[in-house]
Parts: C-alpha cells; sequence; structure tokens
C-alpha cells in the first residue's frame, strides 16, 4: 500500500482538521465526520490481507497537531492526527481503531491503523529488514532544523551518543522517559511528541 502523495478530498481534509476545542455546536455541525468512514476503509481495503467484512463503523474528533516538514531546505509543515473509533465485521461486536494520518496541505503522507493492540500500516523497510520506528524521521527533521548533531542532542539529554543515532534512526523504540527528555531538549511540549511518536505513558 502506497499513500504517499494522494490528494485529500475536502471534506476528508477538513475532518481531519476538526477539532471542538471550544465545544461550538454550532460549528460542530459543519463538519461531517462520516466521510472518515469510507476514507478508512478504502485506506484498510488496499491491504492485501484485510479481510473486508470489517468496516470503520464510527469515528470521533481528534486533536490535529503540527510539526515540521521532513523535506530538507522547506519550512512546510505537516499535521498528524490520530482518529479514535471503532471497526466491526457487522455482527454487533465492535473493536477499538485508531485511524493516524499524517498530511501536508492536502497531500497525503502517511497512514498507520491500530486496532486492538495491532498497528498497521505500509511498510518502510524492504522485506526481511527491520521496520523503522517512526519517531526517527520526525526526530532527524527537529534536529535538521535545529541545526542540532547527535552529539548536541545526547548532551542534552544525558544520553549515549549512540542511543540518539539509533533514535533519530528508526531502530530504537522510544521509551516515555527519553521522549520527555528529547522533548525538553527540543523545548516542545511531551505530550505533542508523545503523540507523533505512539508512545503511551507520558504524562503532563
Amino acid at each position: 500500500m502506497d499513500v504517499v502523495g494522494r490528494t485529500l478530498e475536502p471534506a476528508v481534509l477538513q475532518a481531519l482538521n476538526y477539532w471542538p476545542r471550544y465545544r461550538d455546536i454550532e460549528r460542530r455541525q459543519q463538519v461531517d465526520l462520516t466521510v472518515l468512514l469510507p476514507f478508512f476503509d478504502g485506506l484498510l481495503l488496499e491491504l492485501p490481507w484485510w479481510n473486508p467484512v470489517w468496516r470503520v463503523t464510527h469515528v470521533e474528533p481528534a486533536d490535529p497537531h503540527e510539526f515540521p516538514s521532513e523535506h530538507d531546505r522547506q519550512r512546510n509543515r505537516f499535521t498528524e492526527v490520530s482518529v479514535p473509533g471503532t471497526v466491526s465485521p457487522g455482527d454487533g461486536t465492535a473493536t477499538a481503531f485508531v485511524g493516524r494520518v499524517r498530511f501536508e496541505g492536502d497531500r497525503l503522507l502517511r497512514f498507520q491503523a491500530k486496532i486492538g493492540d495491532v498497528v498497521l500500516g505500509p511498510a518502510l523497510a524492504e522485506a526481511g529488514r527491520t521496520e523503522p520506528h517512526p519517531f526517527g524521521p520526525l526526530l532527524r527533521s527537529l534536529m535538521d532544523n535545529r541545526g542540532l548533531s547527535i552529539k548536541d542532542l545526547a548532551r542534552a539529554t544525558g544520553r549515549a551518543m549512540s542511543t540518539i543515532a539509533a533514535l533519530r534512526g528508526g531502530g530504537h523504540s522510544p521509551h516515555p522517559v527519553i521522549v520527555r527528555e528529547v522533548a525538553d531538549a527540543l523545548d516542545l511540549p511531551a505530550e505533542d511528541l508523545a503523540a507523533i511518536a505512539g508512545v503511551d505513558g507520558v504524562e503532563s
């Protein structure tokens, strides 16, 4: 499944960007979140082993987060949002679902789905190689945008350079403690960094 470069429909883009921060009833009625159901279903159906009986049956508003672009020498920002909901095989049972979508403008960059405790998504690594953690590209972009070397961040966090290098390369799964240390060093909210890193247990 290759989602990179797809154009998001305006209604889908509006739903992904929607967060009823102020619980405004009139604003809430203007955004149709149901457009996300066929959007997520379509992405899941592209997985060759996905059972088409299972459908996304419910979604809720989520909090979109903006981050610097991963592309060198560009100042564009990308947005990532994790949309909670449920999936069901149509027999009355339901399983927790989270659709994580990364996009830049109206261009889809990345999609991941969490069904229960299982994370699904397109492969980044070649067959036979370990899949890099998605935190790696983000950390690399954040460091590059700030002109920080591996040595700089290692010194700021008190971690070994090998640890920072592994995190930056996606070969090391970020622990909540390290995520908070990196967030402090980069002057970012730890909860925001944890959201994009897919790390639980980082508390405010």
